[in-house]
């Protein structure tokens, strides 16, 4: 006799998304239902924290309801909610809704940290992952890397020591006067430009360090499109005296510094880890051009690669759902004491 699936009902309100998501045995996305806030946000060209808050408690029941409603009688085994990192009035809105559902249906309550949810994403709607792996996870507000044992056993051995990646398309894509989000107009506008056609710093750190920092990339593509303050020259400065091409080649040469960057750091950890699996993970996960030179990477290591779909990429709660069953495998369940975080601790698991 098949033995019955485990139903995880996952809540995500870690940032600017409202997700719910319903996931059987930490694989199969029964429903996946996301209400994004970017066009709350766009005005002010990154999230408002207050507005964002106040966004997920209009959003949170209904975004439940609906993914409920695409798979009746899920009858869930537990409730997994993002409750670390991110803004913690987010954070709290998804976490009350979960504690709520868990404790009217007296089933188990387990608490996931998101960024770690990302390097389960690439498991979902596919087979396991082979372990051990090396994980990039990099979005708008996190670049980090970890050595991972297993899903639910992972130890961070690189982090962003200023600004994530994501955060540097942003900017750089205000900088451009491309629009908000800046990853996939960055990587759009980027496929028509040269990306040798500046060179941008790529900043490696130290020795052989997997740390990263993209403050430097930031302010070097001002200066490029501005000049250096207090500089005479007779060129003409500004973004509004920039052709539509050089526009492209400014967005490929950076999209370009930012990839040979993470990619730099990821073989850097494959030598040191001597994984099976390297991982991509989170929002820059979509871009194209990192999406290619990371499975370039992977063959030439002759280790496997593993990529989410894109819509699994950005925050979702198919991921809190997918890793939230092996917690729940695990026997690690919290209690409606759980807490939200703004930070997260450095490592988890053993």
């Amino acid at each position: 006799m098949r033995p019955k699936q485990k139903i995880i009902l996952g809540i995500e309100s870690s940032c600017d998304e409202t997700a719910c998501a319903v996931v059987a045995d930490g694989q199969a996305v029964l429903s996946n239902v996301v209400a994004t806030q970017i066009d709350l946000h766009k005005r002010f060209g990154g999230v408002v924290p207050e507005l964002a808050s106040r966004a997920h408690i209009e959003a949170i029941n209904t975004v439940i309801d609906e993914a409920l409603a695409l798979c009746p009688n899920p009858q869930p085994d537990a409730v997994a909610v993002t409750h670390q990192p991110g803004l913690i009035g987010s954070l709290l809105v998804g976490l009350m809704a979960a504690k709520t559902l868990a404790w009217a249906w007296g089933v188990p309550l387990i608490g996931v940290n998101h960024v770690r949810a990302h390097a389960y994403a690439a498991a979902l709607e596919a087979g396991p992952v082979e372990y051990p792996a090396v994980a990039l996870i990099c979005s708008g507000g996190h670049t980090a890397l970890y050595h991972c044992t297993g899903p639910t056993e992972m130890e961070l051995i690189g982090n962003t020591i200023d600004d994530a990646a994501g955060e540097a398309f942003d900017k750089v894509a205000a900088i451009l006067n491309l629009g908000y989000p800046g990853g996939p107009v960055v990587d759009k506008v980027a496929k028509s430009g040269d990306p040798h056609a500046v060179k941008f710093p790529r900043s490696l750190l130290k020795g052989q360090s997997l740390d990263f920092s993209f403050s430097g990339i930031k302010t070097a593509v001002l200066y490029h499109v501005n000049g250096l303050p207090g500089q005479a020259s007779d060129a003409p400065r500004g973004i509004e005296n920039l052709s539509p091409q050089q526009i492209a080649d400014i967005a490929a040469s950076f999209q370009q510094a930012v990839v040979d960057t993470l990619t730099i750091k990821i073989r850097r950890a494959v030598e040191r880890f001597s994984p099976r699996t390297i991982i991509l993970g989170g929002g820059v996960a979509a871009n194209s051009a990192l999406r290619q030179a990371t499975e370039d990477l992977a063959g030439k290591t002759r280790i496997a690669f593993r990529k989410p779909e894109m819509r699994f990429c950005t925050d979702n709660a198919a991921m809190i759902a997918g890793l939230g069953y092996h917690y729940l495998q695990a026997g690690q369940v919290a209690d409606l004491g759980l807490t939200a975080t703004a930070t997260a601790r450095t490592k988890v698991g053993k």
